[in-house]
Order: C-alpha cells, then sequence, then structure tokens
C-alpha cells in the first residue's frame, strides 16, 4: 500500500503543504497536467489521481503530451498509459524539437523548444475550458532555475509555485514545488509508473545538468546548504541588494 512507503509519505506531505499553501486547487477545478514522460511529470499526475479517493475537494484531470517530433517517440504507449488509468491523453504532434535543434538555432535550442512547447500547453489548456496547468517542477528545479537565472541571465529570479497569465485567465501551478527530486524519483519506482526516454540530442548536456552537477557537489559536501537555499529564496534582504 502506498501510504506505508516512505517516499510516498514524503511526497505526499510536501504536495499536500504546497496546494495548501498557496491555494492552488479548488473543488471542481479542471486541471491540465502537462506530461513529459518523465518521472516528475508521471508521479505528479499518480498523486493527484491517487488523493481523489482520500479528500473532499473534487477535480478533474486532462492531461496534455506535446511531443517533440524526435523518433523514436513514445505517444502511443503514453497513452495507453494514460488510458488504463481513466484518462484521455491530448497528444500534440509538433516539429518544435527539430526546429529548435536547427543549425539556424544551435546557441539556445532548450530554451526555444521550451518556449514553444509552452504557448501550446497554453492555448490547449484554454481549449480544453482548464483554469491551471499543473506541472510536475519540484524544490530541485526551482533551485537549479534560481542558479541557471544567476549565471545566464543575470537576474536573481526562479519559478514560483502558483503563477497567473494573461491577466488571471490562465495560472500555472506547481503541486511538487516543495518535493525533493530523490523523494518523487523513489515514488515513482515503488510504484512502478512508466518513465520515457527523452529522444532530444540535448538530453543530458544542458546548462540545467551542469548547475545540477555543480549543486550536488555542494550538497555532499554539506547536508545543510539544499534547505538554505530554497530557505534564502523566502528571505530576501533588499537593502543588500544592489
Amino acid at each position: 500500500m502506498p501510504e506505508t512507503s516512505s517516499a510516498y509519505k514524503a511526497v505526499n506531505k510536501t504536495l499536500g503543504k504546497a496546494i495548501h499553501q498557496y491555494d492552488m486547487v479548488a473543488d471542481g477545478d479542471r486541471l491540465a497536467v502537462g506530461l513529459s514522460g518523465g518521472k516528475d511529470s508521471m508521479a505528479l499526475m499518480w498523486m493527484l489521481t491517487e488523493r481523489l479517493n482520500r479528500i473532499p475537494v473534487k477535480y478533474k484531470l486532462f492531461p496534455i503530451y506535446i511531443d517533440p517530433g524526435f523518433e523514436p517517440g513514445f505517444s502511443r504507449d503514453l497513452a495507453g498509459y494514460c488510458e488504463k488509468q481513466g484518462y484521455n491523453l491530448h497528444i500534440e504532434y509538433t516539429d518544435y524539437g527539430i526546429v529548435s535543434n536547427g543549425p539556424e538555432n544551435r546557441e539556445n535550442p532548450c530554451f526555444l523548444c521550451s518556449r514553444l512547447r509552452r504557448k501550446r500547453l497554453f492555448e490547449i489548456t484554454h481549449e480544453l475550458g482548464c483554469k491551471k496547468l499543473a506541472l510536475g517542477h519540484h524544490k530541485d528545479d526551482l533551485i537549479e532555475t534560481l542558479f541557471l537565472n544567476i549565471f545566464y541571465s543575470g537576474e536573481i529570479s526562479t519559478m514560483v509555485p502558483v503563477q497567473s497569465f494573461f491577466n488571471g485567465e490562465i495560472k500555472i501551478i506547481r503541486p511538487l514545488a516543495l518535493s525533493d527530486e530523490e523523494s518523487i524519483g523513489k515514488l515513482a519506482a515503488e510504484q512502478d509508473l512508466p518513465i520515457f526516454s527523452n529522444s532530444c540530442p540535448e538530453s543530458g548536456i544542458s546548462k540545467r545538468k551542469e548547475i545540477k552537477g555543480l549543486l550536488q557537489q555542494l550538497y555532499r559536501s554539506n547536508k545543510k546548504i539544499k534547505g538554505n537555499i530554497f530557505r534564502a529564496m523566502n528571505h530576501v534582504n533588499l537593502e543588500y541588494l544592489l
């Protein structure tokens, strides 16, 4: 049973805390869920489904997958899994990944691909009659994004648990924002969630991967560093910033 799992307990606690603390989900919500096929989004979908059996708040889930166009793809397998769970996966077949990795855009293919996919996710969320789009970003993603923006964009910023777009017409929610990547990975393994390989040629060599490696070295040197970085994003002393 999932409730006996330490990984389940950890993710369930932090997910519930994030949803409550940031007022992410209301009764009757229609939630679009962006799936990538990776462990984070698959675990998010599983958790949002599992908790429906034991909470008074009811909502409906509408999974979406933006196929970037790489071969071999896994759209059919992902759709089959969703169908077994009682969901109709909306698949959008695109060439976003191929275009983004074209010779004219070698400097930052990940940025363009992400922007194109995000734009289409917003459009499909609206088409499905959903006001909220749930994404699988977790605590480690927020920390890594902070350093990516400092190093490569020259600004101090990161993802936020809830973010409004189009004058509040659509909100991005990140229920895993307080959850550790390690616990999410353990949960995905314990629940035998299908994890699909990314065929993108940039997979594993991105700037985010470099930042993750640097942070892991710091975490190994002092186990308090990760928590301190995350807390620092909630305690900004503007008097000591330029």
